[in-house]
């Protein structure tokens, strides 16, 4: 039980502190699992036995190496598809209003160009929550009397209980900071910050990071001390419970038809994904939202390729001066770049200085209508396998660009698999958390 928890402990650090947000292409059938599993161990079988730099350094320098090289294969996957053949068939949505909403096509990348376009007018935006609490003098001393306190936040029918003490000489700002602090670091989507009134006086102000209305509430979170485990006075005193502003959800017009959603982010017909970022400034004014053209969406889907790419070797580039052996990665990209250069630079791509990639959106589009241009497109895909295979490579064994010392060779022809690569790694994201 022990040994679970501490795995869950290291996990859930791993999850907040490098994968913020995880996709659909982080989960993968038995089979890649497999094909997974097979590649460690061949790599195992024949890997010497090295010292590691184990600086903290070196460790988020490890870990960041691997998750940049997910984000990389997750944004190559997102184009359509890992096959080569499915490379860049995603389809893309356009909106005529995007200061009003912005769309993206999550359908399936068979269609046709004829499917359905929606006009949207945005009437109110989904709303969060907002607690405002009583403003008092700030530089006063608190009236609470010193000792140890608690009250309750429940959220999504969740109850968690914060203590705290409030201590001998305390101002009121200083116990509101504290307060706030406490709040924001639970990590419970809560915020918790300070609103002053300009009179030398502060209130403590929680505002929920959801927003919208479910389960037939009208609320997202709720504030007390009535039965909490410590002493109560701390709502009463700072007021904190008060809702200056219930949430609300989102309405729109859907091509003319009412309709309202808790969020301000939700899909129409499993085919569009929509995110409402302003209301319409009049009566009837509408967006637009449909599929993008077939050239348009290829060079929406290139775009995105060079974003994930220039991104991944910015996260290389920033360890250069610490971890030489950076150096060697970027020159492994730049090879890539190099061997397919003429034809993609025919394409209207373009290398910067320190591996970046740019593209000329004009050029592109009339090398790809021109008819002698159109098989080199499979440059773009070649070239896009090639990154990634070396993504795979990377996320297999990001230890390879650590600065290490080699001990021994394992004895030729009766070598066996250990999991000593593997495990290297995995130490490592165990001492970021302990």
């Amino acid at each position: 039980m022990a040994y679970s928890a501490a795995l869950d402990v290291a996990y859930n650090h791993y999850l907040t502190a490098y994968v913020p947000k995880t996709t659909q292409y982080d989960t993968h059938k038995k089979s890649e699992l497999r094909s997974i599993y097979n590649s460690i161990v061949k790599l195992n079988k024949d890997a010497p036995l090295y010292i590691l730099d184990t600086s903290s350094e070196s460790r988020q320098f490890a870990v960041g190496l691997k998750e940049g090289a997910r984000n990389l294969r997750n944004t190559i996957a997102s184009l359509g598809g890992l096959d080569k053949d499915e490379m860049f068939g995603k389809k893309a949505a356009y909106s005529s209003r995007e200061d009003i909403i912005t769309a993206a096509y999550v359908g399936d990348s068979s269609e046709d160009g004829n499917a359905p376009s929606y006009n949207i007018e945005v009437t109110a935006l989904a709303s969060n929550q907002v607690n405002l609490g009583t403003f008092l003098p700030s530089d006063s001393k608190s009236s609470l009397a010193p000792g140890a306190y608690s009250f309750d936040i429940t959220v999504n029918d969740l109850s968690y209980e914060f203590q705290y003490n409030v201590r001998e000489g305390e101002t009121n700002k200083e116990l509101q900071e504290r307060l706030a602090r406490l709040i924001t670091n639970a990590d419970i989507g809560i915020s918790a910050d300070l609103m002053s009134d300009g009179r030398g006086n502060s209130s403590l102000r929680l505002t929920s990071m959801n927003v919208g209305l479910k389960n037939n509430k009208d609320y997202i979170f709720l504030v007390s001390d009535d039965k909490t485990s410590k002493r109560s006075g701390t709502i009463d005193y700072l007021g904190f419970d008060f809702m200056s502003r219930m949430p609300s959800n989102a309405e729109f017009l859907l091509n003319g038809e009412p309709h309202t959603a808790s969020s301000n982010h939700f899909t129409i017909n499993k085919m569009f994904e929509i995110t409402l970022n302003g209301v319409s400034n009049s009566e009837g004014e509408t967006a637009q939202i449909g599929l993008k053209t077939d050239l348009d969406s290829l060079t929406e889907n290139v775009n995105n390729l060079i974003s994930g790419y220039n991104a991944f070797i910015d996260t290389a580039a920033e360890y250069v001066t610490r971890h030489p052996k950076s150096n060697r990665l970027l020159g492994e990209m730049g090879h890539i770049c190099r061997s397919y250069q003429p034809e993609l630079e025919d394409l209207g791509f373009s290398f910067e200085e320190g591996g970046r990639l740019v593209m000329n959106e004009d050029l592109f589009k009339h090398s790809i209508l021109s008819d002698e241009s159109r098989s080199q497109f499979s440059t773009i895909k070649d070239f896009t396998d090639s990154i990634l295979r070396k993504t795979d490579q990377i996320s297999l064994d990001p230890m390879e660009y650590v600065e290490r010392t080699m001990v021994a060779y394992k004895n030729p022809g009766h070598n066996f698999a250990t999991p000593y690569m593997t495990s290297n790694y995995s130490g490592m994201l165990f001492n970021s958390y302990c």
